[in-house]
């Protein structure tokens, strides 16, 4: 009986843990986007601000070097053309820290800026920290940001793969309402 009633609260703490994000944790849509100032995997200093006047498309993932994190990271850099040609930027976050986020974007080519969110405090203010046993990392999430710096698009648990082609048609569809 013991054995359980442990069971069963470790279960419910795990499935507590692995929650989904609640719609009240993200920035909305129209808000002014939570600011940043970060270093990159080259140890550069990555602030929001240094976005103003483009498009951002801002990606939180996981993990350096975990299949879904390489399979976005790789389609980001597959559709960076496309994406530049819209006049946006795109910024990956995790929680790793510059060394790793240095060897993951050797690795793969990477042509954008990977910022070393180490504290967790940018993926916290955009809603996609979480902590599972003990170890705090960013949830899959993607965040398109205007010109002007604020919210255009959320996408939560986004698909790694297909996120990048979901990016394109919604700055077509943002740009050609401005």
């Amino acid at each position: 009986m013991k054995i359980a009633i442990a069971l069963s609260m470790m279960l419910v703490m795990i499935l507590w843990m692995i929650r989904p994000v609640q719609a009240a944790d993200l920035p909305r849509v129209g808000q002014q986007a939570p600011d940043f100032s970060v270093v990159d995997q080259n140890s550069k200093l990555q602030k929001l601000t240094d976005y103003q006047g483009k498009w951002l498309v801002l990606y939180f993932y996981p993990k350096d070097e975990t299949p879904g994190c390489t399979t976005e990271a790789c389609a980001y850099r597959d559709d960076i053309h496309k994406i530049q040609q819209l006049g946006a930027a795109v910024v990956g976050v995790s929680i790793d820290d510059a060394s790793s986020h240095a060897e993951f974007a050797d690795k793969h080519h990477l042509p954008f800026p990977l910022l070393a969110d180490k504290e967790g405090t940018v993926a916290k203010s955009y809603g996609s920290e979480r902590t599972l046993m003990g170890y705090k990392l960013a949830r899959r999430n993607t965040f398109i940001i205007d010109p002007t710096g604020h919210i255009a698009k959320v996408y939560v648990d986004v698909d790694a793969e297909q996120n990048p082609q979901e990016v394109i048609a919604d700055l077509r569809q943002l740009q050609s309402l401005r």
